[in-house]
């Protein structure tokens, strides 16, 4: 008893330490307050900045845009203006050619006028109604400044037009110096695209987002697009923050606050083609802020509370003799519940002593080696035969690698540590965690971003060709209607036949590009597997017999799928072919069929002449084929038919070792 006393403290010392216990916890709590305000200020303000980027990039490119195709408009009517002043000249202008050439390139009026502004020729005849209507304003005034400029050509722009509602978009050249042409288009398709693309467009799609209280694009002016709340952005502290963005031409944000109202704003000046267009300001809520700063405090004065109370208990706990139980209960917990998670974890985890032996290996551990533990083992002898020998060798304490694991690749995210067990020795904890799955997943992305890419080039390249192409196709056929050559009449003739079945072939080219960049809507319906699969083995069953290849198909899926047959069909189609073309001395194709929840799991394997490992990144991009007459399409419809469905596929090959192609599909396709 005695020597219980005298460990006992007295009441004012454990006053005093209760006092230390406290004040330490409160000012814990106030440091920890502030730095989580102006954690959460940063990443506000590196999100505002993140944001403005896009919106600024996005703004650059809308005006490019729309400038390039407005340039675009003028230099195509510009060369027809040329082509018709060279025509004149020559002497071959009617109202009839004009209104073939209005017709061919798309041009809504071609007129030439006199210098007094009468019309000399003209693509349309005017109507009676044209006679009803109103002259909104003579063609002399835009036609003078013409003949009294030095310049042969004059962009008119954007007009209203002369008689009827809606705009025109129109371009004058003078011919000689008493006439002119004045090519006229239709400026609806312009102006719709201005609205689609302006910025007044592209600031209330970013202001529909809650935590955004408003955006607008701001000058001297005034402001000349915005969106959302938009009352409060004239605050006097917001101007000066303005200028100070124009001053520095840089990033900047703050907080204002009015009183009835506050918002965290960033401001970034938008500069275009060399010019201040003015600021773009980003007004964010600060209501996220103020929860996170609320629940923070409360957290912290729970934990503050928690830590005072924690050191009472402890010091009583202390001096009254019983810590020692206390800390053999924690002992036991945390060891059960180490115990829990290292039996449980799904990572395969080894603790393995300095000589490469396993002290201790969890059942994930097991599983992966196919070995339980008994007795003590090496574990370079277990992981060297699957081809995981490299684990042991990398000098990293974290890297991924990969293993061929029952003839499978599979892909590891490796850690190692060491420590001092109690006789001080140095032991290793290495742990496994698979991450084929992921890694599989990330090249789905990166293929489908990919063969996005090729998709919209092959479009817009089409595209671009066609039209060009479908003109040298029309004067061609014209040329040799129209045209008769004095000599050597059989040669022009067929040069004019071979340009344009020549110009054909092209534009069959062009459609199989557009055929595969359009996007093909799904059509699903509910039917089963085996009947695709009853359909390819009786397609196939002569070549199989031919070529001496059993094809054995095994499936434990009863019910019907939600997919597109025709295209799951093609998609199986091409695989047991390319399966048929690698096996020259017969061999053997396995498909496998396994239902797994609301999926599919679907396995086509061969055992035939494999792929070189170089390859298997590549097999999936278009036009990629090392067959002599392949076309390069099959593999990437494939893979396009897959992702449509929202599926996946990945391949496992070698070398005189077969190929396994793995397919996972929704039982119901998400499209339906």
């Amino acid at each position: 008893m005695k020597h219980i006393n005298n460990l006992l403290i007295s009441t004012k010392s454990l006053v005093l330490i209760f006092v230390v216990i406290a004040t330490i916890s409160i000012s814990s709590v106030i440091i920890e307050l502030q730095t989580s305000k102006e954690e959460t200020l940063e990443l506000m303000g590196k999100q505002g900045h993140t944001l403005l980027e896009s919106l600024l990039e996005a703004s650059a490119n809308a005006l490019t845009s729309y400038d390039k195709i407005e340039n675009g408009l003028k230099q195509r009517l510009i060369n027809n203006g040329k082509l018709i002043k060279l025509l004149y000249k020559k002497g071959l202008i009617s109202n009839r050619s004009l209104s073939e050439i209005a017709a061919s390139n798309k041009i809504y009026r071609i007129n030439i006028f006199n210098r007094s502004g009468h019309k000399i020729f003209a693509s349309h005849q005017e109507s009676s109604i044209h006679q009803n209507e109103k002259e909104r304003f003579s063609p002399l005034e835009f036609i003078n400044p013409l003949f009294e400029s030095e310049s042969d050509t004059l962009i008119i722009g954007l007009k209203k037009s002369r008689f009827f509602s809606g705009s025109r978009f129109a371009v004058a050249v003078r011919i000689d110096n008493s006439t002119a042409v004045v090519l006229n288009v239709d400026a609806n398709e312009l102006l719709t695209f201005r609205k689609q693309v302006g910025f007044g467009v592209l600031l209330k799609n970013i202001s529909k987002n809650k935590l955004i209280e408003y955006i607008v694009l701001q000058d001297d002016e005034g402001i000349i697009a915005g969106s959302g709340n938009l009352k409060h952005i004239n605050n006097s502290s917001s101007s000066e923050q303005i200028k100070k963005s124009v001053t520095n031409n840089s990033y900047i944000w703050h907080i204002f606050n009015d009183g009835n109202y506050s918002a965290f704003e960033a401001l970034h000046p938008f500069n275009y083609n060399g010019k201040m267009i003015g600021v773009f300001r980003l007004g964010l809520s600060v209501e996220p802020l103020n929860k996170l700063n609320e629940r923070t405090s409360k957290r912290m004065i729970f934990l503050a509370i928690i830590l005072s109370v924690f050191g009472i208990v402890t010091i009583v706990l202390i001096f009254l003799r019983q810590n020692f139980d206390l800390l053999n209960k924690k002992f036991s917990s945390v060891s059960n519940y180490a115990k829990t998670i290292f039996d449980n974890v799904s990572d395969a985890v080894f603790v393995i002593d300095s000589e490469q032996n396993i002290i201790s290996m969890n059942p994930a551990a097991e599983k992966l080696i196919s070995s339980p533990i008994d007795g003590l083992k090496q574990i370079e002898n277990l992981l060297s035969k699957e081809g995981c020998e490299k684990i042991l060798s990398v000098d990293k304490n974290y890297f991924e690698t990969e293993c061929k694991i029952n003839n499978e690749k599979r892909i590891f995210f490796v850690s190692k540590s060491k420590y001092k067990d109690s006789e001080q020795r140095f032991n290793i904890i290495l742990i496994l965690r698979e991450i084929t799955e992921q890694k599989n997943l990330e090249k789905q992305i990166n293929r489908n971003e990919k063969l996005r890419e090729i998709s919209e080039l092959a479009s817009t390249v089409a595209h671009e060709i066609r039209n060009p192409l479908n003109a040298i196709g029309t004067i061609t056929q014209q040329l040799g209607k129209d045209f008769i050559p004095t000599e050597n009449k059989e040669d022009f003739y067929n040069l004019t036949s071979l340009v344009y079945h020549e110009v054909k072939r092209i534009n069959e080219i062009i459609e199989n590009f557009l055929k595969y960049s359009r996007p093909t809507p799904l059509k699903p319906e509910y039917f089963l597997l085996s009947d695709i699969f009853e359909q390819i083995q009786l397609q196939y069953k002569q070549i199989l017999i031919d070529k001496n290849i059993q094809l054995h198909i095994q499936s434990n899926l009863n019910e019907k799928v939600f997919l597109d047959r025709n295209q799951i069909t093609q998609v199986f189609i091409n695989l047991i072919q390319n399966a048929i073309d690698s096996l020259n001395n017969g061999g053997e194709i396995r498909v496998d069929i396994n239902k797994n929840e609301d999926k599919i799991d679907i396995s086509v394997s061969d055992n035939g002449c494999g792929i070189p490992e170089e390859h298997l990144n590549k097999i999936f991009n278009l036009y990629f084929t090392t067959k002599p007459k392949g076309s390069g399409i099959g593999l990437s419809l494939v893979h396009k038919i897959i992702s449509d469905h929202d599926g996946f596929i990945n391949v496992n090959s070698a070398i005189n070792q077969g190929t396994r192609f793995i397919i996972t599909l929704p039982i119901k396709s998400g499209n339906n």
